[in-house]
């Protein structure tokens, strides 16, 4: 019994390492760069509940760093707020919906939910460790300057990174279904 599992287990993972070699496309890797899977992130929203990166599988999302403190960012949230009202409901090759995973540099809980509601990021998943640049989440993706962003597909794999105004449009444009 225990040879014969051992059997087919062999057979499954010669097959799925066949599978990969006949299309030529290497197993993806957890990492940060275009082609990895995403790392995962888990954090505290502004009411204190967590909620995991992975919860959102199945939608295209933009995991997107930012701070209420920071400028650019400000300047930013329009087009991200932008992106998220066309896309929210869209059908993509690599998913269904849009949303943002918004993961927060701040240190103040308070100015935090502030800048999330005059900048009106409607989403609900906002994350922080209120940690500012001590963030597990900003060292996990090796974040050093905000806004910055990564975009997923509904299999948690990194399609677009950096992506802002025009940019971040054109790259959910491409995967929309025709």
């Amino acid at each position: 019994m225990i040879k014969s599992l051992f059997i087919s287990a062999v057979a499954l993972i010669t097959f799925q390492v066949g599978a990969f070699a006949q299309t030529g496309a290497a197993a993806p890797k957890i990492g940060i760069g275009i082609g990895d899977i995403a790392p995962e992130l888990k954090f505290k929203n502004p009411e204190g509940q967590e909620i995991a990166l992975s919860s959102l599988r199945g939608k295209v999302v933009l995991i997107d760093f930012w701070a209420s403190w920071c400028r650019p960012c400000r300047m930013e949230n329009p087009n991200v707020v932008a992106a998220y009202n066309k896309y929210k409901d869209a059908n993509f090759t690599r998913g269904k919906g849009f949303t943002i995973f918004g993961v927060s540099l701040d240190q103040n809980a308070q100015a935090w939910k502030n800048g999330i509601a005059q900048d009106g990021l409607i989403w609900d998943t906002h994350v922080s460790d209120l940690a500012g640049w001590n963030s597990a989440a900003a060292a996990v993706y090796g974040v050093r300057g905000i806004p910055t962003n990564w975009l997923i597909d509904g299999k948690g794999i990194i399609i677009g990174q950096n992506l802002r105004g025009p940019a971040l449009d054109q790259a959910i444009q491409q995967i929309l279904v025709k």
